[in-house]
């Protein structure tokens, strides 16, 4: 049996990392590259592919058209009796489980006696940890998320960031990462447009919190989520490969200052790696793993402007007929509004929705599994906009609704596919060859069950390629 440390470096394909050692031939993944295992992975998911139904088919080993999970604050408790996630499996079966960020870990296990730690993923619905200690951590951790979904928010919360400096050494900040956000934050004062790159700082601090329970707690299997990568690549895909696209519509002004930012994350992901692998190279019992659910790629796109969004929640709200005490605004990820709202008025609800209208067109929603409702806006470079409400016409400043000016223009400059990566990284490893064997993400979570000794439950594959 061998110590797993599960690296969920979101939707990254190979061609990152291809270009990531062409450019940097001295980082530790281009020194390295050569001895890992690589496998091309491949989501068999159906549909439209998000992280949030490709990583349940990594975590439980079934696509979607059996765990049926295709949004965050779901009720899991149906899904995780019958197809549970492998941390689930692992610690019901006395194996020493940490947890930290992977996607619909949320809400924390009743039974926490097989689990050193557990810190659930960004969009949890509240702060609690395990140990109680992070909580201090995940508070600010999600707050900066949700502050953050598409415009970076400038304003820095002082009272917050002084209870993290009070228990920087606990939650095991470094001092050099102490020092490099601090010249981040200089560094933005000369060039507001930086601001961007606090989306990549919040993972090197959430790395760092990760390191000390990993160092310290040792659990046979841990799991480490990321998604700074893959919101740089959405965004600034367009600037680094500017000949992907037909119809390349962002200036040279746009290309040069944001050419570097993919480059920028990856740097951080390769310090990050680099100290899991001296981790692994002092306790060979582990291996380490670096896997996506999926990766990305060009899509055509023009620069964005402004974009739709709620924007006064209680107003929104108030104009489908709900008060402030009725509803509950729920984690989301712009352009989406989530809500729950009192029991018994779905119906009603629904079909306020559906007469919900931008610019004659019917706004996009769905019910979320009887609590409430997310509805989909984003609407891009809107001259005019006409909100109707069962025919009424309501104007903008009324509506709870906002063009709001997108400070970078970025758009989706690239989109998921269903190729992605998984390396397998040791020091006994010698140079692999150079062909890329695909491995469906499905045969993740039984080849992960085989290699601590557990069956494999007849709804799963085999997992075939033995990859540990």
């Amino acid at each position: 049996m061998n110590k797993i440390i599960l690296f969920e470096l979101n939707e990254v394909p190979f061609r990152i990392f291809d270009h990531y050692r062409s450019v940097r031939p001295e980082s530790w993944i281009a020194r390295n590259y050569a001895r890992f295992k690589r496998y091309e992975t491949f989501s068999e998911n159906i549909g439209h592919l998000s992280p949030w139904n490709t990583w349940p088919t990594v975590h439980r080993g079934v696509s979607n058209e059996k765990h049926y999970i295709s949004d965050f604050n779901q009720d899991m408790s149906a899904v995780d009796a019958e197809y549970p996630p492998i941390w689930q499996m692992l610690a019901a079966n006395r194996i020493k489980t940490g947890v930290f960020g992977s996607l619909h870990s949320y809400p924390m296990p009743s039974a926490m006696e097989n689990y050193e730690f557990y810190v659930p993923d960004v969009f949890a619905a509240g702060s609690e940890c395990f140990p109680a200690s992070v909580e201090v951590f995940q508070d600010v951790n999600l707050r900066l998320s949700r502050e953050s979904a598409r415009n970076v928010d400038r304003n820095i919360p002082v009272s917050h960031i002084f209870r993290l400096l009070g228990n920087a050494g606990n939650l095991g900040f470094r001092p050099s990462t102490m020092i490099d956000v601090g010249g981040q934050l200089i560094q933005e004062k000369a060039k507001p447009w930086k601001t961007t790159r606090r989306r990549t700082y919040q993972s090197v601090i959430a790395f760092d919190v990760f390191f000390k329970l990993l160092t310290t707690r040792q659990p046979d299997l841990v799991t480490f989520f990321t998604n700074h990568v893959a919101s740089s690549m959405h965004r600034y895909w367009a600037a680094l490969f500017p000949q992907d696209y037909e119809n390349q519509k962002y200036d040279s002004e746009w290309l040069g200052t944001y050419g570097g930012e993919i480059l920028f994350a990856m740097e951080k992901t390769d310090k990050m790696l680099s100290r899991l692998a001296a981790f692994v190279n002092k306790h060979p019992e582990y291996k380490l793993l670096m896997t996506s659910s999926m990766g990305q790629n060009a899509v055509e796109c023009e620069p964005i402007e402004t974009q739709l969004y709620v924007d006064d929640k209680a107003v929104f709200m108030s104009n489908l007929g709900v008060t402030d005490g009725d509803f509950e605004a729920l984690p989301s990820m712009l352009p989406q509004f989530n809500f729950s709202i009192a029991e018994g008025r779905n119906i009603e609800i629904e079909a306020k929705l559906a007469s919900l209208m931008v610019n004659g067109e019917p706004v996009i929603f769905r019910q979320l599994e009887g609590k409430g409702f997310s509805v989909d806006l984003g609407h891009q470079n809107l001259k005019t906009t006409e909100i109707t409400l069962n025919g009424v016409s309501i104007p903008i400043e009324k509506s709870g609704l906002r063009n709001v000016v997108i400070e970078d223009k970025s758009s989706s400059t690239a989109y998921h596919i269903p190729e992605g990566h998984l390396f397998v990284y040791h020091p006994s490893f010698t140079a692999q060859t150079a062909a890329r064997t695909q491995l469906l993400t499905a045969d993740i979570a039984p080849i992960l069950l085989k290699n601590f000794g557990l069956a494999t439950p007849e709804y799963m594959s085999r997992g075939s390629i033995d990859w540990i």
